[in-house]
């Protein structure tokens, strides 16, 4: 009977040790990304002076996370590992979205022309500005040329050319296209649902009175890489969960799809240009808080490769305070660096 028993409970832990090993969650990540992408991050924090970042690069077809690097600073030369993947701001990654909303209204086209005038404009009594407005603005361009200048005119007057007086077909329209998902992440904690702190078209739609985190930002152009097919990013192997079949049109998708990739050949992000593959994408720059005069910049730059059949898509967020702050010079060259390691 004793051998009966010690066979008995043999049997029984190698079978739960088989349960287990068949249940037990299997990581996304590539250690090898995962270890360059963090050499790169820190040495961009490094040489900028930034007081944090994030690098977060994902699967296309399958949401699987291969790196998902946070660093935060420790002292006035080190960085440390850093686990908050929900950090809730405003994003200066919203032009894209933004045109890609106004394009599935069917009122506006990439080659339709707009006059940005002197990089300052009025707007219910709050003035608009573009980035080279004390050199005196950009004048007239295609909204095409306004995406791939960051302009903060011509996207607003875009807008204004598609949506008129009724603002909240934007917010639907943002809402169908699943703008701002997904909720959770298995594996990532405290991620906050997308917010909308306040309903106003000219500024929500380049990227302020809004909360959302580097992942669902990424998530959103992700779907764009996909054809218009938004998945659910993981960090544990399973099946491919899809969060909206079709964003919105082909037809909107393969247009944005055109103008992000300008944005790399003829616009602001030439830094992200990879001699090792094409790529498309776009950099922001946007104001996340004031305190005590004190600004702190918000430096990001999402895009994704290769052009014609995307494999993977990349998100690079740095937080800094004061100037110069630029998402293409200094996340765009994240991003390039880190394509220029891969293996794909």
């Amino acid at each position: 009977m004793m051998k009966y028993n010690i066979l008995y409970i043999m049997l029984s832990l190698s079978a739960c040790q088989s349960r287990q090993q068949v249940t037990a969650p299997i990581s996304t990540i590539d250690s090898t990304l995962q270890t360059n992408a963090t050499a790169i991050l820190g040495s961009k924090l490094s040489e900028i002076n930034a007081q944090s970042g994030q690098v977060i690069v994902m699967e296309v077809q399958t949401g699987q996370i291969k790196a998902l690097v946070g660093l935060t600073r420790k002292d006035s030369t080190n960085y440390q590992p850093c686990e908050n993947f929900s950090v809730w701001q405003s994003t200066g990654l919203m032009h894209p979205i933004s045109l890609l909303a106004a394009l599935e209204t069917g009122k506006v086209k990439l080659s339709d022309k707009v006059d940005t005038g002197d990089g300052i404009y009025q707007v219910h009594g709050r003035e608009l500005k573009d980035h080279n407005w004390h050199r005196g603005g950009y004048g007239e361009l295609t909204v095409q040329e306004g995406l791939a200048a960051s302009s903060n005119i011509a996207t607003y007057k875009t807008m204004e050319k598609a949506f008129g007086d009724n603002p909240q077909t934007f917010f639907d329209l943002l809402a169908n296209m699943s703008y701002g998902k997904p909720d959770s992440i298995n594996g990532i904690v405290s991620l906050q649902p997308y917010k909308i702190t306040e309903k106003n078209i000219t500024w929500n739609c380049i990227g302020y009175e809004q909360l959302i985190s580097p992942i669902q930002v990424l998530t959103f152009y992700n779907a764009i890489a996909n054809d218009g097919k938004m998945i659910q990013p993981q960090l544990y192997k399973d099946s491919v969960v899809v969060i909206n079949p079709q964003i919105v049109s082909r037809a909107g998708i393969d247009s944005l799809k055109k103008a992000l990739v300008f944005n790399i050949t003829n616009g602001l992000c030439q830094p992200a240009k990879s001699d090792k593959t094409t790529v498309a994408g776009k950099q922001g720059t946007i104001v996340v808080s004031t305190d005590n005069g004190n600004t702190v910049y918000s430096v990001e730059f999402c895009g994704y490769f290769p052009i014609d059949n995307p494999q993977y898509s990349i998100i690079v967020s740095i937080n800094k305070a004061g100037l110069p702050a630029s998402g293409g010079l200094m996340a765009g060259d994240v991003f390039r660096q880190i394509v220029d390691t891969m293996n794909f």
